[in-house]
């Protein structure tokens, strides 16, 4: 290692982690200690990390021993990676989805993505600060916010710049360097909106394709886990360690002749040559300069590696409206399902008692309301309504048969490509893939409604349908190769971080 440790791991990735380790210039111990220094350092007022592993380090010892005794168990051996605070974990660590109701709870198992997680050798280093309630407490709440955390700031412009949700916290420690990579979760654009706007590599899968037992639930129908990391083939890297077939979870049961343990092998820029990309002109209407910008330079750089591009492509279910009835059916009846399964101590059982909860806790509990808790409340939770029923089918009907299928029928397109999460919708009620990439850094921005700077860092998005990924993987890695946007935010020390220094014992480099 020719610099020194603390420069080396800024923008450090999971091949040239594993490579210092074989050579023996750096130990899982080391690795947990530099990015716990540099969350202790920088991360004041980004406030991405809500929650250290006390049992990091002795986790990451273990894996140095195992590694010295019988050698590593993969790519992922003694690599620390960060997961948002929905997805539980059977040790010291809470699982909140942010909200103070639930700061004390400790889950009874593992999630199947954490267990996943901890078989192919990686280290959890922490819990990750994400918008409460995968942003569906509060039409009014700001992306970021939790009443347990606070508010995730972005790396790139602190205050200025969007941060994005839900998984804020999991994007933006990715893109500070707390981590080599963390996961996410997504029911609609909360992946690959927070990795648009904090330079960073987004995979929202297929739904089914990675378990979703023991995540904190919104929507069977929608729910999903992935990964975000700084380059595509971490996340690639990443992706085929969490998916498999869970009993646990119907939705897994019908993926696994289209799951893959492995998803590196789709890392050829080459596919580029042949691929078909449709442009669905109506989801840009509402773009900005700034990111209208970035995508037309996005268009002239695939189109330059040999894409053929198919603009405009037309989408039939442009336009209609997405019957919002299925998330509020499906939200009470899969968090009263979680919450009943619990352990004792923990205050609240039903989404009626977190209600009440809140009210009687208001000043701690209600900054922003809570009026899409109260929403969910007022349906039955039996998920045999005639409305929500129908609201299923609509949804699945415009995204899938008159939305991303039929475009990539019509047109012979290998996928659709968007700008940032402006396409997250559509996949979302479809259950199909997206995969986001470093776009560009915009510097011709205006001043938003919400007060942002539009200046600062695009993702452009990838969109397929079922399975699609490894076709969207290789798509995502010819174009970061061809353009390599991404570079690291400049982080100022911060003395405002005295969250984690109870901690500092256990982590003395």
């Amino acid at each position: 290692m020719k610099v020194a440790p603390e420069e080396w791991i800024v923008e450090a990735d999971i091949r040239m982690m594993q490579s210092a380790m074989e050579a023996g210039t750096l130990n899982a111990v080391q690795l947990v200690q530099l990015y716990v220094e540099r969350i202790r350092k920088y991360d004041g007022p980004i406030n991405s990390i809500l929650e250290l592993n006390p049992d990091a380090l002795e986790i990451a010892f273990s894996l140095d021993e195992e590694r010295r005794r019988s050698g590593s168990r993969g790519l992922l051996h003694g690599i620390p990676i960060l997961l948002k605070d929905n997805i539980d974990t059977r040790d010291r660590m809470h699982t909140s989805a942010g909200s103070v109701a639930l700061a004390n709870s400790i889950a009874p198992a593992d999630a199947f993505v954490a267990a996943k997680l901890r078989e192919a050798g990686a280290v959890l280093l922490g819990k990750a600060n994400m918008t409460e309630w995968a942003n569906a407490m509060s039409d009014t709440m700001w992306a970021g916010y939790s009443s347990r955390g606070g508010i995730v700031l972005n790396p790139y412009g602190p205050g200025n710049v969007f941060v994005g949700g839900s998984s804020s916290g999991s994007a933006a420690a990715v893109a500070a360097s707390f981590c080599a990579a963390s996961i996410g979760t997504e029911t609609s654009g909360s992946i690959v909106c927070p990795a648009s706007y904090n330079f960073a590599v987004g995979i929202k899968p297929t739904v089914g394709l990675v378990s979703r037992s023991g995540i904190i639930p919104l929507s069977r129908s929608q729910d999903t886990a992935g990964p975000i990391a700084r380059t595509v083939t971490d996340a690639a890297i990443l992706l085929g360690a969490i998916t498999g077939e869970d009993e646990q979870d119907e939705a897994t049961l019908h993926a696994k002749q289209r799951v893959y343990e492995d998803y590196t092998p789709f890392l050829d820029a080459r596919f580029i040559r042949q691929a078909r990309i449709g442009i669905p002109r109506y989801y840009c209407e509402q773009l900005d300069e700034a990111a209208l910008t970035i995508l037309e330079s996005a268009i002239a750089v695939l189109r330059s590696l040999g894409a053929t591009i198919v603009d405009p492509v037309e989408l039939p279910c442009a336009g209609i409206e997405w019957d919002r009835n299925m998330i509020r059916h499906e939200f009470k009846k899969d968090l009263n399902d979680y919450l009943a399964r619990l352990l004792p101590e923990v205050p609240v059982r039903t989404m009626k008692e977190l209600i009440a909860y809140n009210e009687a806790n208001a000043e701690a509990a209600l900054r922003y309301g809570q009026g899409g808790l109260e929403r969910c409340e007022e349906t039955s939770g039996s998920l045999l309504e005639p409305v929500y029923l129908q609201a299923l089918r609509h949804n699945r009907t415009m995204s899938r048969e008159q939305g991303i299928d039929y475009a990539l029928q019509a047109h012979r397109l290998d996928a659709l490509l968007f700008q940032g999460h402006h396409g997250s919708e559509i996949a979302a009620r479809a259950g199909y893939p997206l995969v986001t990439v470093p776009g560009g850094y915009a510097s011709n921005g205006s001043v938003s409604k919400a007060g942002y700077v539009t200046d600062g860092p695009y993702g452009i998005t990838f969109s397929g349908t079922a399975y699609s990924e490894p076709t969207l993987i290789k798509l995502a890695y010819a174009f970061e190769q061809a353009t390599k946007h991404r570079f690291p935010p400049s982080l100022s020390a911060s003395l405002q971080n005295k969250r984690f220094e109870e901690l500092a014992p256990l982590y003395e480099i």
